[in-house]
């Protein structure tokens, strides 16, 4: 039957002598807009049997987690509210004294970001782990550049696409996928996406050809290159718009539009070449990608979009052409010699997905 002591009842099972002591608090740490995760050391004395499961309680509310070992998540709390929290342990004889309160943690929404890039002409794929916390993602990813060369043209700029406010499931991995450039011998950028090539993608550009285009909510086509010799390397796709298209002859090249990268300048002085478009950047939509112009023998790169890279100039005098910005410029052509490679492609993944979004809001690095 039951025994009667100063607190209430207590069961025939119970026993106080081995029930186990209590657990040593650690910390509670944020774990997204409605949870908190708090750690606890176990009790070096476990009373007569086993612990079976640990109890963390919050305050105020009284809400509950449990689990079998440290950590436990303490979810369905309100966010902005500051909680501290006990933990007890539980054996087969009854539920040990609370634990001295934790620190002050309060749940919010998670920020971060992640950049993803290649690094040479062969694309980079990676694995992308939903934090806990995190349920949805915003992600933009631009195409690597094609290249120029010697025999034909100049090299078109990577697409941009982007993709708000994608649900993810934490804990889940996702894969992702960052154009490798074109090079004078391999020719064609290759496609950076998000989980595939329908969710978010910038496509490479084509050498001597046609910019990639993009699948997503939004985004811009790269500008095109051109099958003829000496022109300019084509710009990467802009948030809003196309990247700038080649240019041939002596001359400058084309700004881009909706922050996408400029073409650049051209040379016909003795030697032909044409310089590097310019890439676009990863962090939402910015300026315009400049022009690059020709003054002597040098011609300039165009401008990088949206803070992205610019692509370098070309010098008819050492004889060559210019390489592609990044992310995702073209590479101009050369007459007679090899001509610039294209720029690498990228994907840049945001959270949450519900607040920041592209084109332009909330995207900046924290």
């Amino acid at each position: 039957m039951s025994q009667r002591y100063s607190g209430g009842f207590l069961t025939a099972s119970y026993n106080g002598l081995k029930v186990p002591d209590a657990p040593t608090i650690g910390t509670a740490t944020n774990a997204g807009a409605t949870s908190i995760s708090v750690t606890f050391t176990a009790p070096s004395n476990v009373g007569g049997g086993a612990v079976t499961g640990y109890t963390v309680i919050s305050s105020p509310g009284g809400i509950t987690g449990t689990g079998a070992s440290s950590p436990i998540t303490v979810s369905g709390l309100t966010t902005g509210t500051a909680y501290t929290f006990t933990v007890t342990a539980t054996n087969a004889y009854g539920t040990s004294a609370s634990s001295a309160a934790s620190n002050s943690a309060t749940p919010a929404i998670i920020q971060g970001q992640q950049l993803y890039e290649a690094t040479s002409g062969t694309s980079s794929t990676f694995t992308w782990v939903a934090p806990a916390g995190v349920t949805s993602v915003s992600v933009v990813a631009v195409g690597g550049g094609g290249a120029g060369n010697s025999s034909g043209g100049s090299g078109g700029g990577g697409g941009l696409g982007y993709k708000n406010n994608y649900t993810v499931i934490p804990g889940n991995s996702y894969t992702v996928q960052a154009g490798g450039w074109g090079d004078p011998s391999a020719g064609n950028g290759k496609n950076s996406f998000f989980v595939s090539t329908s969710v978010a993608c910038g496509f490479g550009g084509l050498a001597q050809g046609a910019g990639g285009s993009f699948a997503g909510d939004g985004g811009g086509s790269g500008g095109n290159g051109g099958a003829v010799v000496a022109s300019s390397g084509a710009g990467a796709g802009g948030y809003a718009g196309a990247g700038g298209n080649f240019n041939s002859g002596q001359g400058g090249g084309i700004a881009g539009a909706g922050g996408g990268g400029g073409s650049g300048g051209v040379t016909v002085n003795n030697f032909r070449v044409g310089a590097g478009g310019g890439g676009v950047g990863m962090l939402g939509q910015g300026a315009n990608g400049t022009a690059g112009v020709w003054g002597g023998t040098v011609a300039s790169g165009g401008g990088g979009g949206s803070g992205g890279g610019a692509g370098t100039n070309a010098d008819t005098f050492v004889q060559t052409a210019g390489v592609g910005g990044a992310y995702g410029g073209g590479g101009g052509s050369c007459d007679g010699t090899n001509g610039g490679r294209g720029a690498v492609g990228a994907v840049r993944i945001i959270w949450p997905g519900t607040t920041r979004a592209f084109p332009s809001t909330n995207t900046g690095d924290l």
